[in-house]
């Protein structure tokens, strides 16, 4: 039997009302979440709102999910771009009952094609990190997805703060190749 991902775990567990696993998969995307929503409404408080909406979307949608990949990060960040998308109309919507003007800062569309694209590269990025050693796996969850300080990841982890840098540097660096292959192909 093939062995399940942490991710795959969780999925399956919170698809059967787990909530301490729900838990385990917010905990570990809240962040990256987060990080698309605002960088698609450009507001944090409208990031909170729609990483909030995003969970609780896929808290309900999880009895009848079956995670295919190893992450269930592109699955969320599909659920926050619709989120998201939801929230640019309203903001139109709203816009246009207030005044005339047209607000040029708000895209007019999201285009299917750039969703499937970018829930593709965030696969990408997912099967990559997948390959990772165990100790670079946990730099970059630290550093890249929760935030941590070098030191802070370095003291949490048990190494010097300049494994932790030359680690996430090289991370980083096979990352960016990773995405430069799949915007290429």
């Amino acid at each position: 039997m093939p062995v399940q991902t942490s991710d795959q775990k969780w999925a399956a567990q919170a698809a059967a009302g787990d909530e301490s696993a729900f838990r385990e998969l917010y905990r570990s995307y809240v962040r990256p979440v987060y990080w698309i929503a605002h960088g698609m409404l450009g507001s944090p408080a409208d990031a909170e709102d729609v990483t909030q909406e995003t969970f609780v979307t896929a808290w309900r949608k999880l009895p009848g999910f079956e995670l295919q990949g190893e992450s269930i990060l592109p699955w969320l960040a599909t659920i926050c771009r619709f989120q998201a998308a939801n929230r640019l109309r309203q903001r139109r919507r709203d816009h246009a009952h207030t005044t005339e003007a047209v607000d040029e800062t708000l895209p007019s569309t999201i285009s299917v094609e750039e969703q499937v694209i970018t829930a593709d590269l965030a696969e990408r990025i997912a099967a990559e990190v997948g390959t990772l050693s165990d100790l670079d796996r946990a730099i970059f969850r630290l550093c890249a997805a929760e935030g941590y300080a070098y030191q802070a990841a370095a003291e949490e982890l048990g190494v010097s703060h300049a494994i932790v840098r030359n680690r996430l540097s090289r991370v980083r660096t096979r990352l960016r190749g990773a995405v430069k292959e799949a915007s290429d192909a």
